[in-house]
């Protein structure tokens, strides 16, 4: 039997717009899990959407998937829930890519009484329901027919923070959201900013870069028009709280691993992290800000 390929064909237009001006914005390697292969990200001269080109198979995606397993920094999350509180206690929250659920543990302080569900294309999320932190799961893709068809209409907020750029394609993910939201829900994305100056300082070392498993790179002003389009209307759009300092400390750790540096890594890399939180308060106001937040009401 023929071994499937794990790259799809090369495109020549903008998978998000259409537009054949492209231009490559990275070539890089595996530099997290270093296996084999170069990795190219081309950016649409349009509209500014980057994207993996040729892109993974599903096969290729699952050949160089990482779990993650790094610490989390709850205190984070828990502000990233925070901002809902604005909009009264939901019943029920659906958070969508939700791994080891890591978000609704930390959302549930502050929503006592909402309900937290999971979708995860992993069995990470069933585990996540067996330890309590989520009430149910849905193993597979939100999109995926069997899922939606369950979950249409039922919920009060559906968050996607770190989860469109890890699917092929983001305007079905963000249908699919609409659909499993009630009337007058709210839609929380939190996604990497492909603007940020740290992508142009950093080069491939960038953690949102990521390659071969972000797919895409989307620039908000996109995210917006599409939910807008969609008939949402845009309740915040911030770049300033949603910035998560780490961007020298994760190029530090990736370089030390690619070269081999294990002894100094553990210091050259907690130094970076001092450095990331030392400049944090300045720098999530200007440009290097690496996030964006969108929260939109579903109409």
């Amino acid at each position: 039997m023929p071994l499937r390929p794990v790259h799809e064909p090369r495109r020549d237009d903008c998978p998000w717009c259409g537009s054949k001006r492209l231009h490559t914005r990275l070539r890089a390697p595996d530099l997290r899990l270093r296996r084999p292969g170069t990795f190219v990200l081309d950016e649409c001269q349009d509209c500014a959407h980057a994207f993996q080109n040729p892109r993974l198979t599903p096969e290729g995606l699952e050949l160089y998937a990482a779990e993650e397993n790094g610490p989390v920094d709850h205190a984070r999350l828990r502000a990233t829930a925070r901002t809902m509180l604005r909009f009264g206690e939901p019943e029920s929250w659906l958070d969508v890519g939700t791994g080891d659920a890591p978000f609704p543990a930390a959302a549930r302080e502050l929503f006592a009484y909402t309900a937290f569900d999971g979708t995860d294309p992993t069995p990470r999320a069933e585990r996540a329901r067996a330890a309590g932190r989520l009430d149910e799961a849905h193993v597979g893709q939100l999109t995926a027919p069997r899922i939606l068809a369950r979950l249409r209409g039922r919920y009060d907020v559906v968050s996607m923070l770190h989860h469109l750029e890890h699917v092929p394609d983001p305007r079905r993910e963000l249908a699919a959201a609409l659909t499993a939201l009630r009337p007058g829900g709210h839609l929380l994305l939190e996604v990497p900013d492909p603007a940020s100056a740290f992508a142009r300082v950093l080069g491939k070392w960038w953690h949102s870069y990521d390659q071969p498993r972000h797919l895409q790179l989307i620039p908000p002003a996109n995210l917006r028009s599409e939910l807008e389009r969609r008939g949402c209307e845009i309740v915040v759009t911030d770049r300033c709280a949603a910035h998560v300092p780490r961007d020298l400390a994760a190029a530090t750790a990736l370089y030390a691993r690619r070269t081999r540096l294990p002894r100094a890594a553990g210091s050259l890399t907690a130094a970076a992290a001092a450095l990331d939180h030392l400049l944090a308060p300045a720098l999530r106001r200007t440009r290097f800000s690496n996030t964006c937040r969108i929260i939109a009401r579903r109409p």
